[in-house]
């Protein structure tokens, strides 16, 4: 959410930034929709006003001496009631007009994006995302490589079919040696972060839809979540909408950056996703992430730089992991209606033959901190709204397709990262069923 005086002095921006996020909302009939309910509750209150004081009036003609007994004072009684009345059925009408112009005016008001970067990349799609940088070479195999499905099922850790037959299409099941690796990546993952002053946090994945309207994932992302509409809990698709809420409605202190982590379920619906990404574990609706998010001071020159921290934090996970990467910069359709500057990580996958996507970073200003209501004080003491940044630092099931298909080998078996190896008991290698 944005101020609406930055709204109003940066209107034609803002629909310009609409038209290329894809987001379909129009910043002139928000003013027009902002100058009727101003002058509707300007008059509202005048007339609570008027009713206000023709009431007190009528009390205080009452208690005045002899008033009952003056036929004077009556009629004058009469007559201000009667104006009150007429004043009473003109608020009834509208109070109602208000209510409806209020909740239309909210309404826009929750779809105006956040302004991009102006280095952000012009396009409509990820594929007019720009790239950064390379890290690592694709393995060139000397062998037919298998996908990771192949690969899961001839080493005794994935199980597609009985996943389905447990929840339906985009399941799966873990077992054995693959459930270690879903955790052990996890852990990976956090125990990075913590080495770099991250607060670990266990937190709830069902939580009320306020966190997430703080967050920006609603009124747009609700489509893609699971609800208990009649308890008005949702199962979250990040912990960033924990992770942020966490400190909603609250003055915070920020001499330093708020860093905080959290592994967690998360669940997606995938709606409008029919025919996309359907083979094995790339697309799935329930899957585990890791999450960093930094609370910090409005600075955009200290978020920007948080931005690159977070993301050399997830390419770090990666270079652990021994996998071949690349950063890209997401261009402004390509991004959702919260984010101000993204990075993506896409990780060389050989069964696609491409890079796909596995991490995300992301600043979004004080656009998170305004609907949650996160502030700290400034060195003069004002209070300010912070600025939010998230990274995803690993996500599983995910992660395990590059894991499993670059680390292949001719005999079947699968190589084991160095430094995933304290968490698998030792295992330098992952052996067929």
């Amino acid at each position: 959410m944005l101020d609406l005086t930055f709204i109003r002095e940066h209107a034609e921006l803002l629909q310009r930034t609409a038209d290329r996020k894809g987001i379909a909302v129009s910043i002139p009939a928000l003013l027009k929709q902002d100058m009727l309910r101003k002058a509707l509750l300007q008059e509202v209150e005048q007339l609570r006003a008027q009713r206000n004081r023709r009431t007190e009036e009528i009390a205080a003609r009452f208690r005045a001496p002899g008033a009952r007994e003056s036929q004077a004072a009556a009629a004058g009684v009469e007559a201000a009631k009667r104006e009150v009345r007429a004043v009473n059925d003109r608020l009834a009408v509208l109070e109602g007009q208000l209510a409806e112009v209020t909740a239309e005016w909210r309404s826009l008001l929750a779809l105006v994006p956040n302004p991009v970067s102006p280095d952000t990349p012009d396009g409509r799609s990820d594929a007019d995302n720009v790239e950064l940088r390379r890290v690592g070479e694709a393995p060139a195999f000397a062998f037919e490589p298998l996908d990771h499905v192949q690969l899961g099922e001839r080493l005794g850790m994935l199980d597609l079919a009985r996943g389905v037959k447990l929840a339906g299409t985009r399941s799966y099941v873990l077992k054995g040696i693959g459930s270690r690796l879903h955790r052990a990546v996890q852990q990976l993952a956090l125990d990075a972060l913590e080495r770099r002053g991250f607060t670990p946090l266990e937190v709830p994945t069902l939580v009320r839809g306020e966190a997430f309207a703080h967050t920006g994932f609603f009124p747009l992302g609700r489509d893609q979540t699971y609800a208990l509409a009649e308890d008005d809990k949702y199962l979250i698709g990040t912990s960033e909408v924990c992770l942020v809420s966490y400190y909603a409605g609250e003055i915070v202190e920020l001499e330093q950056p708020i860093r905080l982590a959290a592994a967690t379920a998360c669940y997606r619906s995938e709606a409008g996703s029919a025919g996309r990404d359907v083979h094995g574990l790339y697309r799935v609706h329930q899957f585990a992430k890791v999450e960093q998010v930094i609370v910090c001071r409005a600075d955009e020159a200290l978020a920007d730089a948080l931005l690159h921290e977070m993301t050399a934090n997830a390419e770090e996970i990666l270079r652990l992991l021994e996998l071949p990467y690349r950063v890209v910069a997401v261009c402004a359709g390509d991004m959702s209606q919260k984010t101000h500057k993204q990075f993506d990580i896409e990780t060389w996958m050989p069964s696609r033959g491409a890079y796909g996507e596995t991490h995300s970073s992301s600043n979004v200003l004080d656009f998170q901190a305004r609907r949650a209501g996160i502030r700290y004080r400034d060195a003069d003491g004002a209070l300010r709204f912070a600025y939010t940044l998230n990274n995803t630092a690993v996500a599983t099931p995910r992660i395990l397709i590059p894991l499993l298909e670059n680390h292949q080998r001719e005999d079947g078996s699968v190589y084991v990262p160095l430094a995933l190896r304290p968490y698998l008991g030792g295992a330098e290698e992952i052996l067929p069923f």
